[in-house]
């Protein structure tokens, strides 16, 4: 599964260990589209695959 990094502040979603909320094992895709950012807000759409 592919990580995604938020474009503002560079915070890394890992669906390996999930998010606050989320469990570990979900995809980004199945990441809620009200999602953002634990550290700045950024809303989902303002995340980009990681390199």
């Amino acid at each position: 599964m592919k990580k995604y990094k938020c474009d503002i502040c560079g915070w890394e979603y890992d669906p390996s260990i999930g998010a606050e909320g989320i469990p570990a094992g979900t995809p980004w895709e199945q990441v809620a589209e009200d999602f953002v950012c634990p550290i700045c807000g950024a809303s989902k759409d303002e995340f980009s695959p990681a390199e």
